[in-house]
């Protein structure tokens, strides 16, 4: 039984100055949502760290919401959170993939991000993986955040951009 396996775990790290994170979480599963939330602010707060939620439609739209916040704010880290679960089409795996991939894409171009979007078969595994006495997969993706945006600190500013540039960066290039 998974619940009962026992995997290693960073030690949550420590930052001189407060870090900021943004909660971006697709309540379509409200009880399910709620407790990834409960369990990514009490990391966040355990560090020093400050948060602000938004909510927005489904997991398609946490990325896109990151993409556009990582542009026009100002925070250190991101945290996605939702629950994607199996119904009786491939929409699940549309949408398990996509969200996935695009946020990955803009872990890649230097973004911190925590993906704490579950991807499971039933409600039972949902609420498993979401209670923070448990497997707390919320407070799993906080920390993930925390843990990239220590190494961003630590390793100091970017030095470039990496991937595409959009037509305003190549007019400006």
């Amino acid at each position: 039984m998974a619940a009962s396996k026992q995997n290693f775990m960073l030690e949550p790290p420590s930052f001189i100055s407060p870090i900021s994170l943004l909660i971006v979480v697709a309540p379509y599963y409200k009880k399910i949502a709620d407790k990834l939330v409960a369990g990514a602010r009490a990391e966040i707060k355990q560090a020093g760290g400050s948060s602000e939620l938004v909510e927005v439609p489904g997991a398609l739209e946490i990325p896109t919401t990151i993409a556009i916040a990582s542009r026009q704010l100002d925070f250190d880290g991101y945290v996605a959170l939702g629950c994607i679960i199996r119904g009786e089409t491939t929409h699940y795996d549309t949408v398990c993939n996509d969200s996935s991939r695009a946020l990955q894409l803009l872990g890649l171009q230097g973004v911190c991000i925590g993906n704490g979007i579950l991807t499971v078969e039933n409600s039972k595994q949902a609420q498993d993986r979401a209670d923070v006495s448990r497997q707390n997969k919320g407070g799993g993706a906080a920390l993930a955040a925390l843990h990239l945006i220590a190494l961003s600190q630590k390793w100091g500013q970017s030095k470039g951009k990496v991937g595409f540039l959009s037509s305003d960066e190549i007019s400006e290039a």
